[in-house]
Formats: structure tokens, sequence, C-alpha cells
């Protein structure tokens, strides 16, 4: 799946990243808890949340996530964005809840990419 492709599937907004639409993505996790993102995530993936402050994008970019979508129609101010841009992360938005955004990634085929030991 590409980041394309989840724009297209939640109906999301690029906020960040136009150039990165055909970056693949091979695994999700939707959470508000950085901890657990920290935790749990392998790295080409796509993170679901609605926890819209820097600490987002450091997360994203420790992890290796190539793309973040903001679910309930959250939007990261400029500061944020330009952190995503400069750090070639990919930034979406949608007005869906996380839980619809994350059963209709999961029903088009992506999985969880969870490292659960």
């Amino acid at each position: 799946m590409t980041v394309h492709d989840i724009r297209d599937l939640l109906d999301a907004t690029v906020l960040a990243g136009e150039a990165l639409m055909d970056t693949q993505v091979h695994t999700a996790c939707g959470s508000d808890m950085m901890s657990d993102v920290l935790a749990y995530v392998k790295d080409q993936s796509v993170l679901i949340t609605g926890l819209c402050n820097p600490q987002t994008i450091r997360t994203a970019e420790m992890m290796d996530i190539v793309c973040l979508v903001f679910v309930r129609g959250k939007t990261p101010d400029e500061n944020m964005l330009q952190m995503a841009k400069d750090r070639e992360i990919a930034v979406l938005s949608t007005q869906l809840p996380m839980f619809s955004a994350c059963g209709i990634l999961y029903g088009a085929g992506l999985r969880g990419g969870a490292r659960i030991e």
C-alpha cells in the first residue's frame, strides 16, 4: 500500500509530503500514546493518531514512520508541518475517528506492525 492509497481510502487531506505519495507503507499503528508507538511499531509504518504535538513528529522520526494520519480533523501547526517536511514524513488529516480509520486500512489489507515479544 502507498501513502496515496491511504489518502484515498481515508478521504484525507495532504498537509505535508506531497512528493512522498508513492512511498510504500507496510504496517500501521493507531495510538495516542507515543510510549506504545516506541515499544511496538516497526519501520515503514503509518501512524494514525489524534495526538497533535511535536512529540508525534519526533517519535515518527525515531521509528522510521513514513506517514502520519491525524484523525478527527486535527491539523498540526506550521512548526510541526515544517518538522515533518524536514524529516520527509508525509502528514495527512482525516475527519474520521481513529477506530474507523484503522478499520478502513485493515479492511484494505494493511496490518499492524506490533513487535510483541
